[in-house]
C-alpha cells in the first residue's frame, strides 16, 4: 500500500511540475515568442514578419545594452566564482560551517534591491564613503562631481553583484563540501609539502564543481538579466537589455511591443550562449587544470594571491553589511549635511509620515512571501515523501527541470504569462501574484529541503513501522519533527526569495499589487533618501527577522536535545 501511494504521490508530484512549471514557461515563452515575430492581433500585427527585429536593430543603444548585459553578467560571475573559492580555500578548516552559516544570512537574507540601494548609498558622491573620507582625506566640501552610480561601464552593477553572490556561492561550496573528503585529502597534501590553498583549488574544487554546477549556471543567467539591481546600480542611458525591454514592454506607445518581445528573445539567447559559453570555458579550464596537475610544482607561490582574494571577500562582506547598516540609518534621519561622517539629528517621523504607504506594500509582501513559502514547503515535502514511499526519484532530469525558472531571464516569459493572464481574466490579482512568487520559490525550497530529507536515516523509519505506525503517522509524529531545522531554513529562504521578486510581482500584477521592492525600486530612481532607506531597510530586515526566527526555534523547541537544537556543526 506505501509504495502504491508513494507512486500516487509522484504521479502528483510529475503532475505539478510538468504543470506548474514546464507548461507555464513553455507558455510564456511562446507568447512572447510570437509578437517577436510580427504576430499581435491586438495591435493589428497579424502575419508573420521580422519587422520587430528591424526595429529593435534600429532603437539608439541596443547594441551598448547587449554590450553590457554580457560584460556586467560575464565579470560578475567570473570574480563572484573566483573570490569564493579563494576564500575557502584559505578559510576551510578555519571556520566551522554553523559559524558561516549565520555570518552569511544577513546578506542572504537581503534581497537584491535593498542590498543595490544600501550600495548606492555607500558609493553615490555624496555616499556614506565620500563622507568618512572628507574633507580630511578628500578636501571635498561638496561633493564630486564624478559618475560612481549609474556609471556608463556598469562597473557598481558588477560590484553590486559581486556582493550579493559571493556569499550565495560561499554556502553552495561549504553545502557540497560535505560529499567531500576535504580534511583527509588536505592532510595528505601538507605531508607531501604543498600549499593549503594549491591543495583546495587542485584537488578539492574539480570535486566541488561538479555538485555547484547548476547554481553557478544560475548565477551566470541572473546576473546576465538582472533587472532591479540594474535600474538601481546600471548604466541608464542605455540601460543594459533586461532593463531595457521592461521599460519598452511598459511604455505607452504599442509599436515598441513587437521590438520589446524581440528584445527578450534576444535575451533568452544571450543567457543560453552565455550559459553554453561557460560550459565550453569549463571544459577548457579542466585541459589546463590538468596539464598543470600533471608539471607538478608545489603552487606556494599562489599562496598570497589566495590571501589578497581572501581579503577581498572580507572586505565585500563589510561592504554588504555597511550597505544594510546605511538604510537603517538613513530611514532615522532627519539632516545629514554633507561632509559630515554621521547624521545631525534623529528622528522616527519618517516612518510615520510614511506608514499608510510602507505598512500596505509590508502586508502584501508578508502575505506573499508565507503564502509561497506554504506553498513551496507542502509541495516539496509531497514531492519528497513520494520519492520514499516509492523507493525512486521522480525523474532523472527534475533538479533541471526544478532550475528552469532560475536558468532563463524572466523578462522572457513573464510578459507572456501577463497575456494569458489577461486574457483569463485574473490579470492583476493577489492570486496570480502568488502563483508567480511560487514559481520561483519552490525550486530554492525543494533544493534547500531535498538533501537534508534524503540523509535521514531510514533506520528511524524502519523501526516506526515495526512498532506500528501508518506511514502518514510517520511524517508528521518522526520525520517533519527530525527534519525541523532545515524545514525552517528552506522556509527562511524562500520567503527571502519572495521579498526579492520584481519582474513578477510587476508584471503578472499590473502594477496593481505593491511590496517593499516594488516600491523600493521605484522610489530609487529619485527622491527623498530617507523614504527610500524606510522601504528598503524593512525589505532587508524582514526576511532577516525571518532567517533569525528559523535559527532560533529549533534551539528553543529542542533545547534539551543537542543534535536537534540546531548548535552542532
Amino acid at each position: 500500500m506505501s509504495s502504491r501511494t508513494g507512486i500516487w504521490l509522484q504521479f502528483c508530484g510529475a503532475a505539478i511540475l510538468c504543470g506548474g512549471f514546464v507548461a507555464p514557461i513553455a507558455l510564456g515563452f511562446w507568447e512572447t515568442l510570437l509578437p517577436a515575430f510580427g504576430i499581435l492581433p491586438a495591435i493589428g500585427a497579424d502575419g508573420f514578419s521580422l519587422k520587430a527585429w528591424t526595429a529593435l536593430a534600429a532603437l539608439p543603444g541596443v547594441w551598448t545594452s547587449l554590450r553590457l548585459t554580457v560584460f556586467t553578467g560575464l565579470l560578475s560571475t567570473l570574480l563572484s566564482l573566483g573570490l569564493a573559492v579563494a576564500f575557502c580555500a584559505s578559510m576551510h578548516g578555519r571556520v566551522g560551517a554553523w559559524r558561516a552559516e549565520r555570518v552569511l544570512s544577513p546578506q542572504l537574507a537581503a534581497p537584491h534591491a535593498a542590498m543595490a540601494i544600501g550600495i548606492a548609498f555607500l558609493i553615490a558622491p555624496s555616499g556614506w564613503l565620500a563622507r568618512l573620507f572628507s574633507p580630511w582625506a578628500t578636501t571635498w566640501g561638496v561633493p564630486p562631481a564624478i559618475t560612481t552610480v549609474h556609471d556608463p561601464a556598469g562597473l557598481s552593477l558588477v560590484l553590486g553583484l559581486v556582493v550579493k553572490e559571493v556569499p550565495f556561492l560561499l554556502l553552495v561550496i561549504i553545502a557540497a563540501l560535505n560529499q567531500v573528503s576535504a580534511r583527509q585529502q588536505l592532510a595528505a597534501g601538507r605531508a607531501l609539502g604543498y600549499g593549503h590553498g594549491v591543495i583546495w583549488i587542485k584537488i578539492i574544487f574539480p570535486q566541488v564543481y561538479r555538485q555547484i554546477r547548476l547554481p553557478v549556471y544560475a548565477v551566470l543567467a541572473f546576473a546576465l538579466s538582472v533587472v532591479d539591481m540594474a535600474i538601481i546600480l546600471g548604466p541608464s542611458n542605455p540601460p543594459v537589455l533586461s532593463v531595457a525591454a521592461m521599460r519598452w514592454f511598459m511604455a505607452a506607445d504599442v509599436d515598441l511591443l513587437l521590438p520589446a518581445a524581440a528584445a527578450s528573445i534576444l535575451q533568452i539567447a544571450v543567457v543560453v550562449a552565455g550559459i553554453s559559453g561557460w560550459w565550453l570555458g569549463e571544459k577548457l579550464v579542466a585541459a589546463a587544470g590538468r596539464a598543470m596537475i600533471r608539471r607538478g610544482g608545489r603552487g606556494l607561490e599562489s599562496e598570497p594571491l589566495i590571501r589578497f582574494a581572501t581579503v577581498c571577500v572580507l572586505a565585500l562582506l563589510a561592504v554588504g553589511f555597511a550597505a544594510i547598516l546605511s538604510l537603517i540609518m538613513w530611514s532615522f534621519t532627519w539632516r545629514w549635511s554633507f561632509p559630515d561622517a554621521m547624521p545631525s539629528s534623529f528622528t522616527t517621523s519618517i516612518w510615520v509620515r510614511s506608514a499608510s504607504g510602507w505598512l500596505r506594500a509590508l502586508a502584501n509582501t508578508a502575505g506573499l512571501g508565507f503564502g509561497s513559502t506554504l506553498l513551496s514547503l507542502l509541495l516539496a515535502i509531497l514531492w519528497l515523501e513520494g520519492e520514499d514511499r516509492s523507493g525512486r526519484r521522480l525523474l532523472p532530469g527534475a533538479p533541471v527541470i526544478l532550475y528552469l525558472p532560475l536558468l532563463l531571464p524572466q523578462v522572457g516569459f513573464l510578459y507572456g504569462l501577463q497575456v494569458t493572464f489577461l486574457r483569463a481574466g485574473i490579470d492583476g490579482s493577489l492570486a496570480a501574484v502568488l502563483w508567480g512568487h511560487t514559481l520561483f520559490v519552490f525550486p530554492y525550497v525543494m533544493l534547500a529541503l531535498s538533501d537534508p530529507w534524503r540523509a535521514l536515516d531510514r533506520r528511524y523509519v524502519r523501526t516506526a513501522a515495526a512498532l506500528g505506525a501508518s506511514p502518514l503517522r510517520t511524517l508528521f509524529r518522526l520525520k517533519l519533527p527530525l527534519l525541523l531545522r532545515p524545514l525552517l531554513a528552506a522556509a527562511a529562504i524562500g520567503f527571502a526569495v519572495s521579498a526579492a521578486q520584481y519582474l513578477p510581482t510587476l508584471f503578472l500584477g499590473a502594477g496593481r499589487i505593491a511590496t517593499l521592492t516594488t516600491e523600493a525600486v521605484t522610489l530609487s530612481s529619485g527622491g527623498d533618501r530617507r523614504i527610500i532607506g524606510v522601504y528598503a531597510a524593512l525589505q532587508a530586515l524582514v526576511p532577516l527577522l525571518v532567517y533569525g526566527i528559523a535559527f532560533s526555534l529549533p534551539g528553543m523547541i529542542y533545547a534539551g536535545r543537542r543534535e536537534l537544537n540546531g548548535v552542532t556543526v
